[in-house]
Order: structure tokens, then sequence, then C-alpha cells
């Protein structure tokens, strides 16, 4: 899930211990070009106020348009967007695309706060749950995630089955002009951003709103189990001193996506480098990427780190479309 998906969230958790009623949005299915994957997140309160996206506009300028009018009533109801030509014209969905949409209409009681405690919870942490939400009745729970791959989103006749994991995150092993450029492009791209350094100096200079900065050794806060199966760890400081490290206990977590930068030589000479002295061995090699992002000739600082982040993506959506292969697609 992305970091935006925690935003929505903290603004529910926020609304609900004010005693507001939530209008709590899922993306349950998408046909055609969608600009937000099933799973995605928004919240709403009464006076048509929302954190989060389900199309990038247009479908949540409907949907606030029917909560304003009241006709967003019932606990649970599942609505289907652009399901006619006439309305996909009219809310300007791309290429003839299709989104379905559950909505929850919840009182701020007791037992809806603590649910999205632990909702939140979920996002920041390491473990997988399963929301269950029933529409005839509107109940709801969570329980562990057993599976370990799978459609996000599943629904059939009498009940709805959201995955709920930790939301992307992007830990980066020191600061540098390419690393600040790549937590702006990563920030915006919807990871949370951890940037690691211990350097005063560095840390100083460093100003990227949203990007959380820790005074820690890059390898240590690797180590401390700080990521999960949603993170990518990526060097980008030239400094073996913190890159070298952060790829050996880099190696040791589960992170979906491990990166270092430099020149095919010196990635030749540091792969060498951290089987003679780290102790790697062929497959924890083969799991860093060095040189780190897509080959597009970058040079500058901005444009390497824009390879970056796009690698990053590309190996988070390739992981996906192999949980979602189209044996395992939801029923519509």
């Amino acid at each position: 899930m992305h970091h935006m998906d925690v935003q929505v969230l903290e603004k529910a958790l926020e609304w609900a211990r004010e005693g507001e009623t939530l209008w709590f949005c899922t993306v349950l299915s998408t046909w055609g070009s969608s600009p937000r994957p099933p799973g995605s997140l928004l919240v709403a309160c009464a006076r048509g106020e929302y954190v989060g996206s389900l199309s990038g506009g247009c479908v949540e300028e409907a949907f606030i348009t029917a909560l304003v009018d009241g006709l967003l009533d019932k606990p649970v109801q599942c609505v289907d967007y652009g399901a006619s030509q006439e309305e996909g014209q009219r809310l300007h969905l791309p290429c003839g695309g299709v989104l379905r949409v559950m909505i929850e209409r919840r009182p701020a009681d007791a037992e809806w706060l603590t649910h999205l405690e632990v909702l939140h919870a979920t996002l920041l942490g390491q473990r997988r749950l399963v929301r269950l939400v029933t529409p005839a009745s509107g109940r709801y729970r969570v329980e562990l995630d057993e599976q370990a791959s799978g459609p996000v989103v599943e629904e059939d006749a009498t009940r709805i089955r959201v995955r709920v994991g930790p939301a992307l995150r992007l830990v980066l092993a020191g600061i540098s002009p390419v690393a600040t450029f790549c937590a702006q492009f990563a920030h915006l791209a919807g990871f949370e951003v951890i940037v690691c350094d211990p350097r005063e100096a560095e840390r100083r200079a460093f100003d990227v709103p949203g990007v959380e900065v820790q005074n820690v050794l890059p390898a240590l806060f690797i180590a401390s189990g700080a990521t999960h199966g949603a993170t990518a760890i990526v060097a980008l400081t030239h400094d073996p001193r913190l890159d070298d490290p952060s790829m050996i206990e880099a190696v040791r977590t589960d992170a979906f996506y491990i990166g270092v930068m430099g020149s095919l030589r010196t990635s030749r000479a540091r792969a060498e480098r951290l089987k003679r002295s780290g102790g790697l061995d062929d497959e924890d090699i083969a799991r860093i990427h060095m040189p780190v992002g897509l080959d597009i000739g970058s040079k500058a600082p901005a444009e390497i780190a824009l390879a970056v982040v796009a690698d990053i993506v590309r190996a988070f959506r390739a992981l996906a479309a192999d949980e979602t292969r189209p044996d395992d697609v939801l029923s519509a």
C-alpha cells in the first residue's frame, strides 16, 4: 500500500476521535486505465472534506456530491463508477475505465476507532492483515493474512476481503545530492521515505518536506528491524564506509529492492569486497542492484535519482503483477 493510505488512516483517526461520522472508501477493482490500484483508500466527513484518492479527481467529485446530497446513508454499499458509456464520459474516466468502490458509513464509536487504530498500525508495521467486510450486515473485522501472495481484493456474493500490509517504504542509506532528489521523487510517488545519516553537516543541509531523517548509521537502522517486505533500501553516497555495511545488512532483510550507486567497474569491485570482507555469497550479491537504477544514460544527480525511483517502482509493480496472476483475478 502507498504512504498516501497512511495519511488517510491518520485523518480518519483524527476525525473519529473528534466524534465525526466517516465515509471510508476502498477501491475494489478497476477495468481499463486507472490511476489508483485496488485497495486504495479515501476517507471523507459529512462536511465533504476528504483525504486520499480514488481516481485522481473525477470520481471523487461525484462521490462527494452524492455524500452531501445524502445518497450514501447505508453502512456499506458498493458503487460502480463509469459503468455506462454516458457516465464514463461525464466522469472523464480514461480509456473507458470502470471503478468499483466500497463505501462504508461509520459512526465514531469505540469499535470503529479501535479498528482504525489496528489498520494504521498495520500500515506502519511488519505484519499483514486481511480486512473482512460483509456488505449485507455492515459488519467488519480483521484477521492475520496467512497467504504469501494473492490479489489485494477478493469479492464474492456475501463478503469482501481486502489485504492490508505495510506501506511502501524507502530507506536511503546516507545523504548525497542524488539521495536528496531520490527522496523528493519517492515521496511524490507515495513512498514513506526514511533517510539515515550520522553526519551532522549532511543532515543540516538536507531539507525535503515529508521525509524522516534519522541520526544513525544506516546499517544500524537497517539491522534494527525497521524494514519489511514493502521496503526498498538504496545507498547513494559513493562512500563505502556507509554503502558497504548497509548492503551487508540489507540482504539479511526481506526488502523487495536493494541497490547501491556506482559504475560497472566500481560495482564489480564492491561485489568482490562484499564477498571477501562482508561474507556475502553469490545469492546475496544477486539481490543487490549495482549499478542501481534503470539504464537511461543518466548523468546529473536528478537524472540518476529518477532512474533509481523508476527502477524501484518497476520492481514493485512486477512483484504485484506476479501476486495477481490471471488465474487469481477477483470476480467482478
